[in-house]
């Protein structure tokens, strides 16, 4: 079945049942929105303690209920400023090194840091042979993306695509599936050299934002919809430096991050393992060199 469902996917409008998902998400009508709530629930049962509004039906829309926000205190940040935590909640797919230029997307597929950037000339060189981790966000996750650590935005990025789902079986059968789905990629300059987060879409995701931009997918900029990269100007000026632990982004239904470091700056914890769950503010390496205070 999983192998059918992945050629399934080739065949499917991507785009077009986004939209419909999205324009789904964001109904407030009460019947409908509950409906979508209740379903959910029962099919994912989501840790909703940890919200910030513990009780499903009291947001205004299915999109609000899945993008909420933490109560004060759940995801405690871990203290040691050398500490590289977690960007998000989700499942840990990988934390190793570039080979040079490649990344390995799950055992017989690699895809290069020039085909995920889609941007060769300027920030992957600072990246190659670096550190890099790609987690997944399942639908139950809390959705919202952090800052891993602190850092000032450089640049950002939405790079048109498809949209397959990023579960294991698709990320296991389709090649270069993180260059080949629609992205949104930051680059922060931090204080022992620049990294990127990349936030990944998929099947159903109507929805990718950042603090700088606000939304940013589906796209709504001049030019064509699958063509190009789309150079993305913040918002507002305010708060391009972020601390750690700090939201910088968040995502409408499951999808991936991953995170990239430049090389010789930090090291991943040894007992980091394919598969394990992992929580924002959780640390997941350490930086080599002392972060000032």
């Amino acid at each position: 079945m999983s192998a059918l469902f992945v050629r399934l996917q080739y065949l499917l409008p991507h785009h077009l049942l986004c939209r419909s998902v999205y324009a789904l998400s964001r109904s407030h009508w009460r019947w409908l929105k509950n409906s979508l709530i209740g379903a959910f629930m029962r099919a994912y049962r989501p840790r909703m303690v940890d919200a910030l509004e513990p009780e499903p039906l009291r947001y205004p829309s299915f999109n609000a209920f899945f993008t909420r926000a933490l109560a004060a205190g759940a995801r405690p940040i871990d203290p040691d400023p050398q500490r590289i935590i977690s960007p998000c909640d989700g499942t840990l797919s990988i934390a190793s090194a570039l080979q040079g230029n490649a990344l390995l997307q799950a055992k017989g597929h690699w895809f290069t840091l020039e085909a995920l950037l889609a941007d060769t000339a300027h920030w992957a060189p600072a990246l190659r042979g670096g550190l890099y981790a790609t987690l997944y966000l399942a639908p139950f996750n809390y959705h919202r993306v952090h800052m891993p650590l602190a850092g000032r935005l450089l640049a950002a990025w939405h790079v048109p695509g498809r949209l397959f789902s990023v579960n294991s079986a698709s990320v296991a059968r389709v090649p270069g599936l993180f260059a080949r789905n629609e992205r949104v990629i930051c680059v922060f300059d931090g204080e022992h050299g620049r990294f990127a987060v990349v936030l990944v879409g998929a099947l159903f995701v109507g929805s990718i934002s950042t603090v700088w931009h606000g939304q940013i997918t589906p796209w709504r900029g001049a030019g064509a919809r699958t063509h190009g990269i789309h150079r993305l100007e913040p918002s507002r000026e305010a708060g391009l430096w972020q601390p750690r632990g700090a939201q910088l982004g968040l995502f409408n239904m499951g999808s991936t991050v991953l995170l990239l470091l430049p090389p010789g700056v930090a090291r991943w914890d040894p007992a980091l393992q394919p598969g394990a769950a992992v929580a924002v503010g959780q640390g997941l390496g350490s930086l080599l060199q002392p972060v000032s205070s």
